[in-house]
């Protein structure tokens, strides 16, 4: 789909591909598996994780008295070639495909608010990316808010990203984050092209957390469908990760940053997501500024449902795939 205003269940809009060629009209209802999850999601109480900056509070001393693991799953090492290396403090992932040559470089940055590790969900992404599309994919485990601030965080995903592009050879590099972790793959990004001018060949970014001040006028009617996040938890996460800087400073936010000079950007997000008035504020200032946009809203769907086992989530996927390999190639 392309556009830059919402779509209802119900109606229907453009769907196009990878920006060759003219569109198809699509019925646009939610599959009865995505409705399926996310009521149960609701019944499990998801929300009350970020309904309140107490609850994250609460989530952050938990994790620093208890860390948890961001150790890749062991059935990723019977697809590929996983190794993990540190750079400065932060444990980084190296997943290859076994027995061919990688056809891509994908830097992936997970999500999480901020506080929160990788979970089974980045995993499975992950191996969909190594086994699907012959990406070499690059996966750091970043140091979490409230030590790993957006001035600390930004620059090291950069030197990252610069390495990847850098070491790419013949092949192109994917920068992909979900979240939160898109919202620091974007600020490496501005922050990589204001230093030296690379670019990475595209950016993909699901369900993307752009602004932390969680300030949208629009934002408060999407809360109450969204059967996962919640404002003030949010809210309280971003301050978090803010550290001294400004809410609104572009390596906190970037959705403030400017995307002139960005590659073509592809987005994911779902119409029960408070967090999807970003996607499409990044839809109007990124065009404005001459950057292509490939944007994909999908009515009734949650927060990160391209992670999720819904039929929507695996054509997302697909689709992710599908823009890896053509970026491995240009």
């Amino acid at each position: 789909m392309d556009r830059a205003g919402a779509t209802g269940p119900g109606q229907r809009s453009r769907e196009r591909g990878l920006g060759d060629g003219p569109g198809r009209e699509v019925a646009l209802v939610p599959s009865l598996r995505s409705r399926a999850l996310s009521a149960a999601l609701i019944a499990s109480g998801r929300r009350r994780r970020f309904a309140s900056a107490e609850a994250v509070r609460d989530r952050v001393a938990h994790t620093t008295r208890r860390p948890e693991s961001h150790l890749p799953p062991r059935a990723l090492g019977r697809v590929a070639e996983v190794s993990r290396t540190f750079v400065g403090a932060w444990p980084v992932y190296d997943a290859q495909p076994r027995g061919a040559e990688p056809a891509a470089r994908v830097l992936y940055v997970h999500g999480g608010i901020y506080i929160n590790e990788l979970v089974r969900q980045h995993w499975s992404l992950v191996r969909t990316l190594v086994t699907e599309a012959r990406a070499h994919c690059v996966v750091p485990a970043y140091v979490l808010a409230p030590r790993g601030t957006a001035d600390r965080t930004v620059p090291v995903a950069a030197d990252l990203l610069s390495g990847l592009i850098a070491g790419g050879g013949d092949v192109g590099t994917v920068l992909i984050g979900d979240s939160a972790g898109a919202g620091l793959a974007l600020a490496a990004a501005q922050r990589l092209r204001d230093r030296t001018g690379a670019a990475p060949s595209r950016i993909v970014l699901i369900s993307p957390w752009l602004d932390v001040s969680m300030s949208h006028p629009d934002q408060a009617a999407i809360e109450a469908a969204d059967p996962m996040l919640g404002r003030p938890g949010l809210a309280e996460a971003g301050r978090l990760y803010a550290g001294t800087l400004d809410v609104d400073d572009p390596r906190v936010s970037p959705l403030h940053g400017s995307f002139a000079g960005l590659p073509p950007i592809s987005v994911f997000t779902g119409t029960r997501d408070v967090l999807t008035t970003d996607s499409r504020e990044l839809l109007r200032r990124a065009r404005a500024d001459g950057v292509e946009v490939d944007y994909h809203e999908e009515p009734g769907l949650p927060h990160v449902y391209p992670l999720l086992p819904v039929p929507e989530g695996r054509a997302a996927r697909d689709r992710i795939v599908e823009i890896v390999r053509r970026a491995g190639a240009e």
